[in-house]
């Protein structure tokens, strides 16, 4: 130890056989010296010797939980080494059985948002849910099932189902739960990238390239413009909205400050309505709505890429919603039976635009997320979306709701 903090750099020395002093420690028990060349210079938990086997791969192997965290905080990038056979630390630690150090594995992957780890595939084109199968540790397959791709295929051809068979010389009862753990994951099919290029693009994909943007993350090959592109389109976005908005709650001319003799008669006005006569204020209505919801669109889009994008997407939806109800609200009275026509037209129009704009974005996302999903290859090649497809159901259910309240407020209770 104190030789190394003299000169750090000996530390990362191999010796003749390929090993470094942190894995000489650890393969004599040394905790205490290792956890000191940790606290000296953190980088050592990625260090690669014989094999390209770095001190994460090595405590994995032999399951040591609570160094293993330790080496994760340590080194996060640690979690991305690979051995010279494609290995990484979970394929280590489910090869070898070491169940508790592979559930330490997959909560940091769950909790640094890098599950995509556990598709990657070692030099046999075997994930960590391949691995699973063959030493057949259905535990660590029903920990897998919702986060893996399962029907992801090795370079045999074979799917995690296809290697999971029961034990002949077994119990019957134990192979019947191996059966049942076999039709309760083998769920979805994939495909292969080239089944997912020669494809149409979806409709996602085409809006992201309407707004100039990529559908693919090519690793070291990603335009630096790509970043700044994003942000340029949603400061511009966000501006057209807030001026848009402020345009709807102030438009010109304003507001009137009373009530007219007769409020409800075709030539008489309320308090807080347009000043505006009808064919103007429509005509402002409707082009400054279009402006309005097209920058939301916008919005939406660009967000749902971002954490806690779910709570954004309901805040850009409560906005729009607000604006109609302002609209509603400072629409001048109808004079005549056209123009009466053209007010129940805009009403009924301008939320069945907020909602067609929610729930196709919102659909379009999820369906894109999912195929994306179902493709055997590595997901960091791809955009980073977040997946929702669960909620389809429950965002139906509630734009039918909102439907529902906002056709009562706007025609049933009385003005």
């Amino acid at each position: 130890m104190e030789l190394m903090t003299l000169k750090q750099s000996l530390a990362s020395k191999l010796n003749v056989a390929g090993y470094s002093q942190m894995h000489l420690a650890l393969q004599n028990n040394h905790s205490r010296m290792v956890r000191g060349f940790i606290a000296i210079d953190s980088s050592l938990v990625s260090i690669k010797g014989r094999g390209r086997v770095t001190p994460l791969h090595h405590v994995a192997q032999i399951g040591d939980a609570e160094l293993l965290s330790e080496f994760l905080f340590a080194c996060p990038s640690s979690i991305e080494e690979l051995t010279v056979k494609c290995e990484t630390a979970v394929h280590v630690a489910v090869k070898n059985g070491k169940f508790m150090a592979f559930k330490v594995l997959l909560g940091w992957l769950k909790r640094v948002k890098k599950e995509e780890i556990l598709d990657w595939k070692d030099e046999d084109g075997n994930t960590v849910f391949h691995i699973a199968a063959m030493i057949n540790h259905t535990e660590v397959m029903k920990l897998l099932r919702k986060t893996v791709k399962v029907e992801a295929k090795n370079l045999d051809g074979k799917t995690a189902m296809n290697i999971l068979q029961p034990d002949q010389s077994r119990l019957p009862i134990t192979r019947r739960l191996i059966n049942y753990v076999k039709e309760r994951l083998g769920y979805g099919s994939t495909r292969t990238l080239a089944e997912y290029l020669s494809n149409n693009l979806s409709m996602m994909e085409k809006r992201n390239n309407l707004l100039g943007l990529s559908n693919l993350s090519m690793t070291g090959k990603t335009s630096p413009n790509t970043s700044e592109r994003r942000d340029a389109l949603l400061v511009v976005a966000i501006l057209i909205a807030t001026a848009t908005y402020q345009a709807g709650l102030s438009p010109p001319g304003g507001f009137w400050q009373e009530n007219s003799s007769n409020p409800n008669d075709g030539n008489g006005h309320k308090a807080g309505q347009m000043t505006m006569v009808f064919k103007n204020a429509i005509m402002f209505i409707v082009l400054n709505g279009l402006a309005f919801l097209s920058s939301l669109f916008v919005i939406i889009i660009l967000v749902m890429e971002l954490p806690m994008w779910k709570l954004l997407y309901g805040s850009v939806a409560a906005l729009s919603v607000a604006m109609s109800a302002a609209y509603i609200t400072i629409f001048p009275n109808p004079n005549g039976e056209l123009e009466k026509i053209q007010t129940r037209l805009f009403i009924m129009a301008f939320p069945v635009m907020i909602g067609a704009m929610l729930y196709n974005t919102f659909i379009a996302f999820t369906n894109d997320k999912e195929s994306r999903h179902k493709v055997d290859f590595q997901a960091s090649y791809f955009s980073s979306y977040h997946t929702a497809s669960r909620d389809n159901y429950l965002l139906f259910i509630g734009g039918l709701v909102y439907a529902g309240c906002f056709w009562i407020w706007a025609f049933e209770l009385p003005k």
